[in-house]
């Protein structure tokens, strides 16, 4: 099996330095690159597991890069920065990042981390792979086929066996909805549930969140996704979903 292929992605020579260093001695094969064209460089030349992706870039910062990253390939994205407010944890974590760390980076945790998200990614292409399309499943009341949500593997899986891998706030929207047993969620048990604090009609956090899952279950399934808007209310999960562990 190959070595997974780990790029660091940060303009801080001394830094980059040593985070690559550390990782080729766990025994990854890792490059750095100074900003984001250096990245696409490297990604036509190669495939990657991992991106780990500073936040304060030169030219184009690590959101605006995580966020296509996310949309045209299937890499897992670390992100790192000097800031640590909410906030920012928050808008990576809704652009797609699998994890975010805060500098001063300690080194064993990114190595902690990355062998973490690799291993996740791993178990989701194995399960993918050897999982055939499974017939749709019906439960006691309705003839309807079910969703299924793994919150193990983060995943949702569509009645037809197309697997969708979830990032950290898409997993804790779904897993919400599904809970909700096709009644809408209001906006304010969304944040809560999302971010632990009240919603306020002014951030449009909530909109980013559930267009980005919208847009990732539409483009794996080829139809239209359950996930559907409630005037003065919320979302809901519209199709009847299982959710795995439940009971």
């Amino acid at each position: 099996m190959a070595t997974p292929t780990i790029i660091v992605v940060e303009d801080e020579n001394s830094l980059r330095s040593d985070m690559v260093e550390y990782l080729v001695g766990c025994g990854f094969d890792t490059v750095g690159a100074r900003n984001g064209a250096e990245m696409d460089r490297l990604l036509s030349q190669r495939s990657a597991s991992i991106i780990v992706l500073d936040v304060n870039l030169p030219d184009e910062d690590g959101f605006k890069i995580a966020s296509r990253l996310r949309d045209g390939h299937g890499v897992g994205i670390i992100m790192v920065t000097a800031r640590g407010t909410t906030v920012d944890r928050v808008v990576g974590l809704e652009i797609g990042a699998d994890a975010y760390l805060v500098k001063p980076v300690e080194l064993r945790e990114l190595e902690a981390q990355v062998k973490s998200l690799l291993r996740r990614l791993n178990e989701r292409a194995t399960d993918s792979a050897a999982s055939p399309p499974s017939a749709p499943e019906t439960n006691g009341e309705t003839d309807e086929p079910r969703w299924t949500l793994d919150p193990t593997e983060w995943s949702l899986t569509s009645p037809v066996g197309v697997r969708i891998s979830l990032t950290s706030m898409e997993m804790k929207l779904t897993s919400l909805l599904a809970g909700q047993a096709r009644k809408p969620a209001t906006r304010d048990q969304i944040s809560q549930a999302l971010y632990n604090r009240r919603w306020n009609p002014e951030d449009r956090s909530i909109d980013t969140v559930v267009g980005r899952l919208r847009h990732k279950v539409e483009a794996a399934i080829g139809g239209a996704a359950p996930l559907k808007s409630v005037h003065g209310v919320g979302y809901v999960f519209s199709a009847p979903v299982r959710v795995l562990g439940g009971g």
